[in-house]
């Protein structure tokens, strides 16, 4: 016959055993927490970001406006460029929602539309701008010394010119009232606008995080084991380079946007039939008390889109910058 107590000594689970250094490697832990690796910054800052309401409130926006300018027919099946005379200045109604312009389209549909071309314009700039001043600010901050020099000083001439100011000139001279282009080469004038206006300020930003990087120990360590200059940029500089910018650039698609509709709004930036924004703001300009849904609408979507891309910017800012969690 068994002795209970016996079962009961065989049958108790024995504690971990410490380890040769004196206490056990993984004691008091929970099974999930033996298993979890590691987290990186990137980690980290995910893990915070998905606990706030406005990173989700603005990435939902941005979404929304994102598919808007992507595949505008699944929000509206009016024609944004042509237009009855007869419906001219229309009030809202079921037919229109956000009522007709002065040539009678449709303006729910040309806010829809709208999107499209202010927020590809402001992606373009914004992705030509980080790659202008990117390259400029490793170069600078890795070379130093005359290149360092030289490319700063050439940054510091842009900086002296005013935006809008600078902005005005360059369109002005390559796309006047007498010039004829096509659509894609307005579009085209007014991102370049954009990214030579806007790259020093990337430079900068760029520059300052390598030079804070490239004597760190593992940049001196794989230096050491003769690491080439295009293996330590890529492999090792960029990737810690990079969470500045991408603060940077997720507000900068705001500005851009804001940006793209001031020159439209000015004349010299986009132009007819280009639908977006800034166009149609500067339409309804002559008809503000007459019809000022003509304003309205497209005003809400342009500030709804750049407080939205203001508002990521915020977020990833605050989770990326350990003083601010």
């Amino acid at each position: 016959m068994s002795d209970p107590s016996a079962a009961s000594i065989v049958s108790t689970p024995r504690p971990e055993q410490p380890t040769e250094f004196g206490a056990p490697t993984n004691a008091g832990l929970p099974e999930s927490a033996r298993k979890e690796k590691p987290r990186g910054l990137l980690g980290d800052a995910w893990r915070d970001l998905r606990r706030k309401p406005l990173f989700w409130i603005s990435s939902a926006l941005i979404l929304l406006f994102v598919v808007m300018a992507a595949f505008p027919s699944l929000f509206t099946s009016g024609d944004a460029v042509n237009g009855s005379l007869d419906n001219s200045l229309g009030k809202p109604s079921a037919h229109a929602w956000f009522g007709n312009d002065v040539q009678g389209r449709d303006v729910f549909a040309r806010t829809i539309y709208g999107a499209r071309a202010s927020i590809l314009v402001a992606l373009l700039s914004v992705a030509g701008t980080m790659l202008v001043g990117g390259v400029m600010g490793i170069i600078s901050g890795y070379r130093g010394g005359w290149v360092d020099s030289l490319l700063s000083r050439v940054a510091d001439v842009f900086f002296g010119l005013p935006f809008v100011l600078g902005a005005i000139v360059i369109l002005t001279t390559f796309n006047g009232s007498g010039s004829n282009n096509s659509k894609t080469k307005i579009m085209g004038l007014v991102i370049a606008s954009l990214v030579i206006l806007s790259w020093p300020v990337v430079m900068r930003l760029m520059r300052s995080s390598v030079l804070a990087t490239r004597e760190a120990d593992y940049i001196v360590a794989a230096r050491a084991l003769g690491a080439g200059t295009g293996r330590i940029i890529l492999k090792h500089l960029l990737p810690n380079c990079l969470a500045p910018l991408l603060v940077y650039s997720t507000i900068m698609v705001g500005s851009f946007i804001g940006a793209e509709a001031t020159l439209s709004f000015l004349g010299v930036g986009l132009k007819s039939p280009v639908v977006s924004w800034g166009i149609m703001i500067s339409e309804a300009q002559n008809y503000l008390r007459v019809a000022p849904n003509l304003l309205f609408f497209p005003a809400a979507f342009l500030v709804t889109a750049v407080l939205s891309f203001v508002m990521l910017g915020e977020a990833v800012r605050e989770a990326l910058d350990p003083k601010l969690r």
